[in-house]
């Protein structure tokens, strides 16, 4: 067992996902309450906690935590289940192992308790999304939106993949330019929920972003990290939010109290060519 006595104890938070395919007849069942165990994600919750807080039991070496907190959330889709798990402790060492756990034991209750209606269910894409705490942070999501414009200045419209160009910005876009320092703008869904939260009905690209992110807390992350994608493409962040000038289509559209790109957005340096596409993956660690 690795030794953590000289280390500090922090706030120590993980997050982790996890997908279980299944057929139509499944995701109908357990729609409508109609699997013969009982009902399959409230079941599959508590058996993700229940492994979370025995995780020390299950992998050896691992260490032995008072989990703080822990949870689950689940999202049904027409052919898949994805499970989220969260988890929360004060320690010297991170809850990774207990976030992962949590997802992996409540995606096999799912599989024990619909097996009788679908034997052949898949389990896949069990990864760490987040990590906070500790030395380093680390974050991985989803890119949700890819946001074009012809002019600056207006909403932009999504496109299902971009191709960026080395130290200018995403081809056919209106803020592409050589050596700028703005030359793509990103903004997460953890902003854009604060607007939605006010009643605004907002879409992706309409505060001017580039790329739209999953649940990662962009305004968090230090000048000069790397953001790396999927495909290989790798950016540099140059800027976090930026100055208000002038009244543009965009405050037509948000209104100028309350665009949250101009406090949480970020700004990043293209590094090499390639193509972005929408649903990939972008990992940030600092």
């Amino acid at each position: 067992m690795v030794s953590v006595t000289d280390k500090e104890s922090t706030k120590r938070v993980a997050r982790a996902t996890g997908r279980i395919y299944v057929s139509k007849e499944v995701i109908r069942r357990i729609k409508e309450n109609r699997i013969e165990k009982g009902n399959v994600l409230t079941t599959a919750k508590v058996a993700g906690i229940m492994g979370a807080k025995k995780t020390d039991m299950l992998i050896p070496l691992c260490h032995t935590l008072g989990v703080d907190f822990i949870d689950l959330d689940f999202e049904v889709s027409p052919e898949y289940i994805d499970v989220f798990s969260y988890v929360e402790a004060t320690h010297k060492t991170g809850v990774e192992m207990e976030s992962l756990v949590a997802v992996t034991n409540a995606l096999l209750t799912i599989y024990d308790m619909c097996k009788a209606i679908d034997k052949s269910m898949e389990i896949s894409d069990i990864k760490l999304i987040e990590k906070r705490g500790g030395k380093t942070t680390f974050y991985r999501n989803k890119i949700l939106s890819l946001n074009i414009s012809k002019k600056r200045g207006i909403p932009k419209t999504p496109v299902d993949e971009v191709e960026v160009i080395k130290d200018c910005g995403i081809k056919s876009d209106a803020h592409c330019k050589k050596s700028s320092k703005r030359q793509v703008s990103l903004l997460s869904t953890v902003s854009i929920q604060k607007i939605k939260d006010k009643g605004l009905n907002v879409k992706y690209g309409d505060f001017a972003e580039n790329i739209t992110v999953r649940d990662i807390p962009l305004y968090e992350i230090p000048v000069g990290t790397k953001i790396r994608f999927e495909n290989g493409v790798i950016m540099d962040v140059t800027q976090i939010g930026k100055k208000y000038h002038k009244r543009s289509k965009i405050s037509e559209v948000i209104g100028d109290n309350i665009n949250i790109m101009l406090r949480e957005g970020i700004f990043a340096k293209v590094l090499n060519n390639g193509v972005i596409r929408v649903g990939e993956e972008i990992i940030v660690e600092f």
